[in-house]
């Protein structure tokens, strides 16, 4: 005869390990995982050795750098994403026509300067930031229009 399958007693303890994880940091090693695809992505893309893949990661980085200090974590302006959106975008260009995917000097100091915020976000953010702006850059790439969760407050 089957056995039926043991439901935990204890929902509101893993409730409350849930939400604790949500409020902490991501793992270190997590962290430093996504961290080096970027800084690899960007290194390829400054040796003129990038792909259009190298060039979709930055550009996902660029804007879950935005949406991560748009929820108060990191900092950058909007100078600074639109500057890096032009400089993508002649990167966009020039790779679909000639083939070649690279970064000028201005560019990849641009996007030096958002993967080392990157960097740190990753390391301060709790999760719950970074899983909704995660979650934006999905919508954002689906073309769902902009929406801001509504998070319940306790």
């Amino acid at each position: 005869m089957a056995q039926p399958i043991p439901l935990s007693r204890h929902t509101g303890v893993a409730r409350a390990r849930h939400a604790k994880a949500m409020l902490l940091p991501i793992p270190r090693q997590t962290a430093d995982d996504l961290a080096l695809r970027v800084h690899l992505a960007l290194d390829a893309m400054r040796r003129g050795a990038g792909s259009m893949s190298d060039a979709q990661t930055l550009t996902q980085i660029m804007l879950l750098t935005g949406f991560l200090a748009e929820s108060g974590f990191g900092s950058v302006t909007g100078e600074q994403l639109g500057a890096a959106e032009r400089a993508v975008s002649v990167v966009f260009d020039t790779g679909r026509e000639a083939g070649k995917w690279e970064l000028d000097d201005t560019g990849f100091a641009l996007f030096a300067a958002i993967a080392t915020n990157y960097d740190r976000q990753l390391r301060s953010a709790p999760l719950w930031a970074i899983t909704d702006a995660s979650e934006r850059l999905d919508r954002f790439t689906a073309g769902v229009p902009h929406q801001i969760p509504v998070r319940k407050r306790a």
